[in-house]
């Protein structure tokens, strides 16, 4: 079965490896007999991402993704195991969505000739205001 990010990227869900670990935290009795904590492992050398997409989840992802590639999100924000699956994937999902988008490239722009006479009007204005609140020296 295949997941699907947008019109062109879809990733099989064989690429995905989810291993299943006791969480910590809040749960009673429950944390220490379920393992409901998820780790997702996601190889971003997957031929199913294009290059450029590939060099911008691993600016995106940071510190989640390993020297040798890998991707690794752990999901232990609800007591269900399946709950806490389906939310690793929807955040990997989101991650190679954010991916897709392409940055817009910027463009240097100079100010305006009347912008920078403004500019300048306003300091000198200002100026003026603070030379009046100076003291007075007497003759």
């Amino acid at each position: 079965m295949a997941i699907f990010i947008n019109d062109q990227i879809s990733i099989d869900e064989s690429e995905i490896h989810l291993d299943f670990v006791q969480a910590s935290g809040p749960g009673g009795q429950n944390v220490n007999k379920v393992a409901s904590k998820v780790q997702l492992r996601f190889d971003t050398n997957s031929p199913s991402l294009p290059d450029e997409v590939r060099v911008r989840l691993s600016q995106i992802a940071g510190s989640r993704i390993t020297e040798d590639g890998t991707l690794l999100i752990e999901a232990k924000r609800y007591r269900s195991q399946e709950r806490n699956r389906a939310d690793a994937i929807g955040r990997l999902i989101e991650l190679i969505r954010r991916a897709t988008i392409k940055p817009k490239t910027r463009r240097k722009t100079k100010p305006t000739q009347a912008a920078v006479q403004k500019r300048l009007e306003t300091k000198r204005r200002h100026s003026e205001i603070k030379k009046l609140r100076q003291r007075v020296e007497d003759d």
